[in-house]
């Protein structure tokens, strides 16, 4: 008997598939997906073309870790977005379309959107 937490797995991997027949990334307008866990979120601009990762971003990368210390997850998804717009800004990429990733558009998916869009990407 499958437990609580592969039941939401299995749906929110359900959702995001339903998801992404509807959005795909190009090299003019690439992907920008996320992904969360209990202690981490992980952003990642994607050229679903050529299959690439063009950019990317997380709570666990080395600069991003030292901002973020003693900040809450909400803060430091935002400052992620942030980071993420700027370096995606800086490989010549100012607009996205936005893959919540089957999760919902609240709390730290939510602030790591405005914290991009802040950054300067539009979606």
């Amino acid at each position: 008997m499958a437990t609580f937490t592969q039941k939401k797995t299995a749906s929110r991997e359900r959702r995001h598939r339903r998801v992404r027949g509807k959005v795909a990334g190009t090299p003019q307008r690439p992907r920008l997906n996320v992904f969360r866990s209990l202690t981490n979120i992980y952003a990642q601009v994607i050229d679903d073309v050529d299959g690439k990762t063009l950019v990317s971003a997380s709570t666990v990368d080395k600069e991003v870790a030292k901002l973020i210390a003693d900040k809450k997850k909400a803060e430091a998804a935002k400052i992620v977005g942030q980071i993420l717009a700027e370096r995606a800004k800086s490989a010549g990429i100012t607009t996205v379309v936005f893959d919540r990733g089957g999760y919902r558009y609240q709390g730290r998916v939510a602030a790591l959107a405005e914290g991009a869009r802040e950054g300067g990407l539009e979606f």
